[in-house]
C-alpha cells in the first residue's frame, strides 16, 4: 500500500471532527503535546475523519491511527463498534495502536516509546 494514501471521508464529518478537537479529553491533550509538530518525526493530525469514522489522531505518512480509549469505549456496544470501525478501516491500510486513557495520564513516557517503536519498526522494515 502506497504511503500518504488519501483515504475518502464523508464530509459530513468535518464538522464533527472539529468540535471533538476543541472538546479533547485530558489524555488526548497530554498525548497531542507529545505528537505535535512532527515531535516523534512524522506529522500527526487530531480528530482525522476516513471513510465513516473519525479516529483520534492519524498519521498519513504511515496510515497509522492512535486511539486512546477512555470510559466511551467502555461496554460490549461499545467495544463491538470499535472492533467493526478498526476492521473498516484496516481494509483500507490503515494500522491502529491503542492505548487506554489511565496510561496515557498515568504512564505517558511508555505510551511513546510504544509510538516510537512502531514508528522505528516501519521506518527499518521500508528501507
Amino acid at each position: 500500500m502506497p504511503r500518504n494514501r488519501i483515504i475518502p471521508y464523508n464530509p459530513k464529518l468535518k464538522t464533527l471532527a472539529r468540535e471533538l478537537r476543541r472538546n479533547s479529553t485530558l489524555a488526548e491533550v497530554l498525548l497531542w503535546e507529545r505528537l505535535k509538530n512532527r515531535a516523534l518525526g512524522v506529522q500527526f493530525h487530531r480528530q482525522v475523519p476516513l471513510d465513516e469514522y473519525i479516529v483520534d489522531f492519524y498519521c498519513h505518512e504511515h496510515q497509522l491511527a492512535i486511539e486512546i480509549d477512555g470510559v466511551s469505549h467502555e461496554g460490549a456496544k461499545a467495544f463491538k463498534a470499535d472492533a467493526e470501525r478498526q476492521v473498516a478501516l484496516e481494509k483500507l491500510g490503515v494500522s491502529f495502536l491503542r492505548f487506554d486513557d489511565r496510561d496515557v495520564k498515568c504512564d505517558i513516557e511508555n505510551v511513546v516509546r510504544g509510538i516510537e517503536g512502531w514508528l522505528h519498526h516501519q521506518n527499518n522494515d521500508c528501507q
